[in-house]
Order: structure tokens, then C-alpha cells, then sequence
């Protein structure tokens, strides 16, 4: 067992306090490795919230820079450091937030020449990126390396997610099976997205990591979360593992390649 300084203590106490959680949650979140593959609308409220958490290990994959056009939602980044890494941006924030904390970054864009060792080095992976591509090629790479993951996606007034437990519940192409067609999804100019939208789908993707960590409540797993913030309607749908899934299902084969990308779904 830890021991706990007075400092650490004052910290995390109302974690501590907390009957799911405790003294021992705490300890698992300090030992826990988080990936967080995006540091936009939807990376930053997850960064940050891991962050003050304080999980051990945090690692964020981005290649952008921070644009003034991301500046209405991505909020872990300011206007000082528009030109600056996402990646470099957030983890200032982050050791801001909680010093005690180590944070690896990764300045590139995830493919499949390079996720699989970058995956594997974390306990649980957080999918906030912004298109259909990458999505499905984090999901092959998770089932690959048998880590458990949180997905999430936002569109102007909504966002859905949920929790993948490689072979044990259903993956995201057992619900979504392959990117959309061109011309099916709008593009990131035209569709738009409400600011807050990505704060409470982020805040949601961090909630489940904490819970898979401690071992607290229950996940989304088998089960997709959608929300419209202009009604403030929650749906969750249930479904379960698709035994023919190309991808899990019985007899499948994962070859990690990159999909095509003929349409973002928009960027958070």
C-alpha cells in the first residue's frame, strides 16, 4: 500500500471519501495508463479530468496545432497558444492541474504503422478523434491488443458513446461494421458543432475510465449512449456481440490497415 502524503491526501479526498472508491481506488487510478488519442473538443475535458483525477500515467496522441477555429470548444488550449501542439498544450494544463502526474505525448496522427506500440503501452484507451477512419482503425487496434476502450462522437447538438471490452462485448464494428459511404456524412465546414456538446460527451468518456479503473458501477459496455442537448434527451441502446462481426466475431482475422476516409464526421 502507498503511502500518502498530507498533500496527496487534501488532494484526492473526495475520492477518498467516496465508498466506491476510497484509499485503494485511489491507489489503482495513481498505478493506472490512460491513452487519450485526440487533444480536441473532445480530449480536453477527458485530459483534464483524468488530469485532477490524478491517473498515474496519461499519454495524448495528437499531429495538429492549436487553430483559433478550435478555440469554441477545445478548451484545455487558449488563444496564446494558436500555432502551438495540441499534444504540448494540453500536457501544460494538465501538470497544472496536478503536477504529480507523468504525461507522454505523441505529436502525430495514429495509423497503422504506428498504433499498435503505442497501444499497448496504456491499460485503457480513449477514442476522441474525429473521424470515421480513425475511429474504426482504433477500434481493430484495441481488439488487436486486447485493450479495453471508450468510444465517442459528436455532430452538431449530439454525441453518443460507449465502452469496448475486446471479446467480451460488442466493438464498435459490431454496430457500425464500416465507414459510411462518400456523401452520406456532412462535412466538418458545413455541419457545426455546439461547444458544450463535446464538454458533456468528454466528461462521460473520462467518467468511464475512472469507473473501469476503480471497478466502480457499470459500463457502457453493450450498450450506446446518445444525447440531444437541444432537448436534453438520453437514449441508451442495448445490442449485443455480433458473432459474425468481420472484425471479433468467430473466425475473424485482424489486419491493422487504414480505412478511407471520404467524409469526416466533424471535427471536435
Amino acid at each position: 500500500m502507498k503511502e500518502w502524503n498530507d498533500e496527496e491526501l487534501e488532494r484526492y479526498s473526495r475520492h477518498i471519501i467516496l465508498e466506491d472508491v476510497g484509499i485503494e481506488g485511489q491507489e489503482k487510478i495513481q498505478n493506472a495508463r490512460v491513452l487519450i488519442i485526440g487533444a480536441g473538443g473532445l480530449g480536453s475535458p477527458i485530459a483534464l479530468y483524468l488530469a485532477a483525477a490524478g491517473v498515474g500515467t496519461i499519454g495524448i496522441v495528437d499531429g495538429d496545432v492549436v487553430d483559433l477555429s478550435n478555440l469554441q470548444r477545445q478548451v484545455i488550449h487558449t488563444t496564446a497558444e494558436v500555432g502551438v501542439p495540441k499534444v504540448e498544450s494540453a500536457k501544460k494544463k494538465m501538470l497544472a492541474i496536478n503536477p504529480h502526474i507523468k504525461v507522454n505525448t505523441y505529436q502525430t496522427m495514429l495509423d497503422a504503422t504506428n498504433i499498435l506500440p503505442i497501444v499497448e503501452q496504456y491499460s485503457f484507451i480513449i477514442d476522441g478523434t474525429d473521424n470515421f477512419a480513425a475511429k474504426f482503425l482504433i477500434n481493430d487496434a484495441c481488439l488487436l491488443a486486447k485493450r479495453p476502450y471508450s468510444h465517442g462522437g459528436i455532430l452538431r447538438f449530439t454525441g453518443q458513446t460507449m465502452t469496448i471490452r475486446p471479446y467480451e462485448s460488442a466493438c464498435y464494428a459490431c454496430v457500425f461494421d464500416s465507414p459510411p459511404p462518400a456523401g452520406i456524412v456532412p462535412t466538418c465546414s458545413s455541419a457545426g458543432i455546439l461547444g458544450a456538446v463535446a464538454g458533456m460527451l468528454g466528461t462521460i468518456q473520462a467518467a468511464e475510465a475512472l469507473k473501469f479503473i476503480v471497478g466502480a458501477g457499470e459500463l457502457l459496455e453493450n450498450a450506446l449512449l446518445s444525447f440531444d442537448a437541444k432537448t436534453m434527451n438520453f437514449r441508451k441502446i442495448k445490442f449485443k456481440k455480433n458473432p459474425k462481426c468481420r472484425v471479433c466475431g468467430e473466425g475473424a482475422h485482424i489486419h491493422l490497415r487504414d480505412y478511407e476516409q471520404a467524409v469526416c464526421e466533424l471535427k471536435p
